[in-house]
Parts: structure tokens; sequence; C-alpha cells
């Protein structure tokens, strides 16, 4: 997979899983993006573990929600890490 097409993947699900999210989270564009990404990761990990699932699979829809699903959940990590170290999100 080109690297282009695996940022663009990664900003959508960072986006969808800000807009997911309830509350305000103040990231720009690049940690956003970043969030993307990693969730990215994290959904591959996730999907890898279900049954017939392989270690991140190619570009196809379960593949994008993983990326979604994984993005929230770093989100939610994210959230509760600067809550818990006093900062507002």
């Amino acid at each position: 997979m080109s690297i282009i097409i695996f940022l663009v993947i990664g900003l959508i699900a960072g986006l969808i899983a800000r807009a997911v999210v309830p509350g305000r989270q103040s990231m720009g564009i690049i940690a956003t993006l970043i969030l993307g990404v990693v969730g990215s990761f994290v959904g591959g990990l996730i999907l890898s573990f279900l049954p017939g699932g392989e270690p991140f699979p190619s570009f196809n829809a379960a593949g994008l929600i993983g990326s979604i699903i994984g993005a929230i959940v770093v989100l939610l990590i994210y959230i509760a890490v600067r809550r818990r170290s006093g900062r507002t999100a």
C-alpha cells in the first residue's frame, strides 16, 4: 500500500473518531493524522485476534472499520490520560 493512501486513510479514521467521541478534543490536523495512523495499527492488531483475521489486512471495508475502531480506542485512552494528568481535554 502506498504511504500516501495509508496517511489519507489514517486522516479519515482520525477525523471520524474525533467526530464520534463526544467532547472537545483540542487537536490539530497533524495530531489527528497521528491518531488515525496509530489507530490503524491498533485496529489491525484487534482484527488479527478475530477468528480468520490476518494481521494488517489489505485495504478493504473491514480494514477501514478496524482503523476507525482503533482510532476511537486510542482517542479514548488519550482523553483519559489527559484528564488524569490534570489537563482539560
